[in-house]
């Protein structure tokens, strides 16, 4: 059994989700921002040892709730398949859809959410991100 324990300490980040307002509204307001043609990513330095992500998906993007949910699981399943490879440690991110998040290729999502990553620099391999202060 505790060999279970070890495998879990060794896999990759895992993610937990944002789910207050007030959340959504600190990485909006004191974050990054970097749109791709099919989504939004902002992203901001967060709690040390964590990495949270939160999905939004406007009315303006469509007025069908159908719709609009069928764009949040879409980018619920890219979260989950790129972010514990790609994000990094201590950093909160926030995915926004946009209308053509629905129709999209699910591979020219990921590379879009990889794109947005690395501009960003909250990437695993970039310190533009998170290290602003040290870096001056």
């Amino acid at each position: 059994m505790p060999a279970q324990d070890n495998d879990a300490s060794s896999s990759p980040l895992t993610l937990q989700t944002l789910k207050k307002r007030s959340d959504f509204l600190r990485v909006q307001s004191a974050g990054t921002k970097w749109v791709s043609r099919s989504l939004i990513l902002e992203a901001v330095a967060g709690k040390e040892g964590q990495v949270r992500y939160g999905i939004t998906v406007s009315r303006r993007v469509s007025l069908s709730a159908v719709l609009r949910n069928r764009i949040k699981r879409r980018l619920r399943a890219l979260a989950d398949e790129i972010l514990p490879q790609a994000a990094r440690e201590g950093a909160d991110y926030v995915l926004i859809g946009r209308p053509e998040t629905a129709t999209r290729t699910y591979a020219a999502l990921q590379n879009d959410l990889k794109w947005c990553l690395d501009r960003l620099g909250y990437g695993k391999g970039t310190d533009k991100g998170m290290n602003k202060d040290s870096a001056s």
